[in-house]
């Protein structure tokens, strides 16, 4: 087996002191918001059937030199076209990461031909991408094994069969945005909690799965929302006023181990341990500042911050719609006047999360909520340097998902 550079042990974490100081540095890196991203997750498919399974071999061969470490390791895993990066996830998802850009219309220009190359690329090996936030025609069944993602379906598979899914079934979009100057980091954190429930609803794509209707608006979320709330719930809640830092600071140290990265293929870890038990000494070697940075990765809140703050609440869309969420998520918080409206407009329904996922837009509050973003957004998009036409379709798209809402409302 090849060495694993990741696996070098410097820097070992002698107390939670140390750990905490660390966390302080890296997870929240604050100055101008200039810079904003975006990371599209797709499930695959067979394009004459869209139910076959495809396994890690095709995948790797359609990509090519653009395949991911997990797929091809001794690869050359070039960058698309416009620098977006592929990935690839345990069922089988591909995804692309954009670089980070500091205008909207660029960020929507190379990440849409990065979308057309990586469509291109599968089409040659006759394969699709999914228009869903959850696969609709497959159960759960793993396509890439990694000690990494074996050790994760161990640790799930603990409280039932929801982190198969999760794994293997869905596909998200994220938005990706400078945690902002000290002063505006604490308005930006809430302003992204409370917006998520409204956006989650608006952008809800994930009904069907396995070949049925689930009857919930994102199976997505819903699934995540079964799996390990240590790990997974949102970090802020409702009027809580607490430090950023300080909160996530919290949650990471008290957050079980999902795995513990060592030589070899078993990467699994006793039931219950959590980061400040590893640092108190709970396993036989100790933690170090890479162990913590990687314990971070395993830690799936709503919005989680990674220097930057990355949203990760919203369903994979349909055909060139990823543009609405983004969009309105970016527009929403370039302006400090426009965060502190999102975040008192939003805080009736801050916490419905749950009914987010089951419900969407058929959930009168959150629907009322959502009229009242767009009408937030709209003025705000023309701030941006979004072309008209761009922003009319991004209007086009949120006015269809509201009139479809309103019409199956009873």
């Amino acid at each position: 087996m090849a060495t694993t550079p990741e696996l070098d042990r410097p820097a070992v974490l002698v107390d939670l002191s140390t750990a905490e100081a660390h966390l302080n540095r890296i997870c929240f890196k604050t100055g101008p918001p200039e810079l904003f991203g975006t990371e599209l997750e797709w499930t695959v498919h067979d394009a004459a059937d869209p139910a076959r399974p495809v396994d890690s071999r095709r995948l790797r061969d359609a990509l090519g030199g653009h395949a991911p470490p997990t797929l091809a390791p001794d690869g050359p895993h070039l960058p698309l076209t416009r620098s977006g990066t592929v990935t690839a996830e345990p069922g089988g998802q591909l995804e692309i990461s954009s670089a980070p850009h500091p205008s909207l219309r660029t960020l929507i220009e190379a990440t849409s031909a990065d979308i057309a190359q990586l469509t291109d690329l599968l089409a040659g090996a006759g394969l699709v991408l999914g228009h869903s936030g959850i696969d609709p025609y497959r159960p759960p069944r793993p396509a890439v094994q990694t000690p990494r993602y074996r050790a994760m379906c161990g640790y799930f598979d603990r409280d039932g069969p929801a982190g198969r899914t999760m794994m293997y079934s869905t596909a998200g979009l994220q938005v990706c945005l400078d945690a902002g100057q000290p002063g505006q980091l604490a308005a930006r954190w809430a302003a992204l909690h409370a917006l998520g429930p409204v956006l989650l609803a608006l952008f809800a794509t994930a009904r069907r799965h396995a070949g049925r209707d689930t009857g919930l608006a994102s199976a997505r979320m819903a699934a995540w929302q079964r799996i390990d709330p240590a790990r997974t719930r949102p970090v802020w809640r409702g009027d809580d006023d607490t430090d950023p830092v300080t909160a996530w600071t919290r949650y990471a140290l008290a957050a079980p181990l999902l795995c513990v990265r060592r030589p070899g293929d078993d990467w699994m870890v006793p039931a219950g341990l959590t980061l400040a038990d590893w640092i108190d000494g709970a396993l036989p070697e100790p933690p170090t500042v890479q162990d913590l940075e990687y314990h971070l990765s395993t830690l799936f809140p709503p919005v989680r911050p990674r220097g930057y703050l990355e949203v990760r609440y919203l369903d994979a869309q349909p055909p060139g719609e990823w543009i609405a969420p983004v969009a309105l998520a970016t527009a929403l918080l370039a302006d400090d006047r426009t965060v502190d409206a999102v975040r008192s407009t939003c805080a009736p329904v801050a916490d419905r999360w749950s009914v987010a996922a089951r419900r969407g837009l058929g959930d009168p509050a959150l629907a009322r909520a959502a009229r009242a973003v767009r009408d937030l957004a709209l003025p705000a998009l023309d701030r941006t340097d979004l072309p008209a036409a761009t922003r009319e379709q991004i209007d086009r798209i949120v006015r269809r998902r509201l009139t479809a809402a309103e019409r199956s409302t009873p």
